[in-house]
């Protein structure tokens, strides 16, 4: 029961977003930084060691399983299943065609269904389909097995992305999707250490290295008790049962969700895909999306091969992978802490934009050796996507338009992913000059489109303020929070450039 006390202070929280109190506190948050109350802080903590540990845990579990067929690639993979490498390329590319079938099903369930019952599920159909990894023992097969992985795996960034939008302070997302992508380095690099161990297993018992790191049943294993945790503990809703709310704290997570404007509605809104549809930015958001991942899907898929090609041996190949891995978190917490600093997004995707650009055009004009290596632990994009979903996720206001905007970018994280390593043929190899400048080019557009979203948002931002300045916008709503709007419908929603 809430106390008489606690009815009080909502009241008056109520009161104080009055028509003439919501303009004041709009001119007051443009030149006062927000500061957090005690209380705030000690609520956002509960969120996070509710919910982050579950969340860290499953996606370095998908990132491990992902990264295994690059370092099988040096460890007898194509000798013993007498695959080509453009064979291997496949085994890289249709791993996001499962991932790109499984999309719109994905959108459909996300919005009827609980996140932490319909992911829940969904893991431990994938821990089983995981456990049968080593199974592969030709091309047919191999692809067969990393489609169904793609198509099971493709439900966990969509609903990890909303929760984070959901939970969270438009402020504060930027720091749990690097964190996400942070885990996917810190698989990379300890994935590193793991089949460096393995790689001194070849021939035990009559079995390839690669057959014990791709014999995912431990992982499988674990991926299948973290889906059951999912769907009996994570706390998938703000006022979930298992943050434990005071009534205090009931009433700063509806101020939260006036910052974050997520409303979570199970009904589809058709009219919020139409405005998407009709919306310059949502394609601009696709084209960075797949852009950005033309180069992630190579490098994630071909590294240890790059690194063999420059003289190293298959062991230190692996090895290398490790600070390969370090170097992405070094670039993805650099990203976040300038997006922070200068409550940033467009100009930093853009600056990590040119990095990458950097990275590959290095990997192109150095013939090899170590200094090489500086190309490829420069060529990393998580940073850019990073950027890109946080800008989605803070100016994309709506449920189902939220929902309709990520679906749109993981359909293009598949394409880009699936394209970028067909790019990577054999002819070109060693130093694969030819895609390393088709990636060079998809970067500068990248940068181009977030420059372009930028100043769009920006744009915008000053109508509305004149606008608002004119008389011509209505004080926002006290109870904005049950309002599903659209940023479009809501003129007195700011955007985030």
């Amino acid at each position: 029961m809430v106390s008489e006390k606690a009815v009080s202070i909502k009241q008056e929280k109520v009161d104080a977003y009055s028509a003439n109190e919501v303009e004041y506190a709009l001119e007051e948050a443009k030149s006062k930084k927000f500061v957090y109350s005690p209380e705030e802080k000690k609520l956002v903590k509960k969120i996070n060691w509710t919910v982050m540990p579950l969340v860290c845990g499953i996606l370095f579990v998908q990132f491990i399983d992902k990264s295994t067929l690059n370092y099988a690639a040096v460890m007898n993979l194509y000798e013993d299943t007498h695959i080509s490498q453009t064979e291997f390329s496949w085994l890289g590319a249709i791993f996001y065609v499962g991932y790109l079938a499984f999309q719109i099903p994905n959108q459909y369930c996300l919005q009827r269904l609980p996140i932490s019952k319909y992911l829940g599920a969904i893991l431990l159909i994938w821990g089983v389909c995981l456990g049968l990894m080593s199974l592969g023992r030709n091309f047919q097969e191999l692809a067969g097995l990393r489609f169904l992985l793609g198509f099971w795996e493709a439900s966990t960034y969509p609903c990890i992305f909303l929760l984070i939008s959901t939970l969270y302070r438009r402020q504060e997302q930027v720091i749990w999707f690097s964190t996400m992508f942070i885990n996917n380095a810190a698989a990379t690099a300890f994935g590193g250490l793991i089949a460096y161990g393995i790689r001194s297993m070849q021939g035990l018992h009559g079995i390839s290295a690669w057959q014990c790191l791709t014999s995912m049943i431990i992982w499988g294993v674990i991926t299948f008790v973290l889906g059951i945790a999912f769907f009996f503990f994570l706390a998938d809703h703000p006022k979930s049962r298992w943050f434990r709310l005071t009534a205090e704290e009931e009433l700063i997570v509806e101020e939260r969700l006036r910052d974050n404007t997520v409303v979570q509605n199970p009904v589809v809104n058709m009219a919020h895909i139409k405005e998407g549809l009709r919306d310059p930015r949502f394609y601009c958001y696709i084209g960075i999306s797949f852009f950005c991942n033309l180069q992630n899907g190579s490098v994630t898929i071909f590294s240890s091969q790059i690194i063999s090609q420059m003289g190293f041996s298959d062991l230190n190949s692996i090895l290398l992978n490790i600070p390969y891995g370090v170097s992405i978190a070094i670039l993805l917490a650099g990203a976040m802490m300038a997006s922070r600093r200068w409550d940033e997004i467009g100009y930093v995707g853009a600056a990590w934009g040119m990095i990458t650009f950097l990275g590959a055009l290095l990997l192109c004009v150095i013939p090899g050796g170590g200094g090489k290596l500086s190309g490829l632990y420069l060529s990393a994009s998580s940073p850019i996507y990073v950027m890109l979903q946080t800008s989605i996720s803070s100016n994309v206001t709506g449920y189902t338009k939220k929902i309709f905007y990520t679906g749109g970018n993981l359909a293009a994280y598949c394409v880009g992913n699936f394209v970028g390593p067909l790019m990577m043929v054999e002819s070109t190899a060693p130093r694969y000059i030819g895609p390393m400048i088709g990636y060079m080019v998809a970067d500068i557009l990248a940068v181009v489109l977030f420059l372009y979203v930028r100043w769009s948002l920006k744009r915008e931002n000053e109508r509305r303020e004149k606008l608002r300045e004119e008389g011509k916008i209505p004080p926002s709503d006290a109870a904005r929070q049950d309002i599903d709007l659209t940023d479009k419908e809501d003129l007195n929603f700011v955007y985030k450039p």
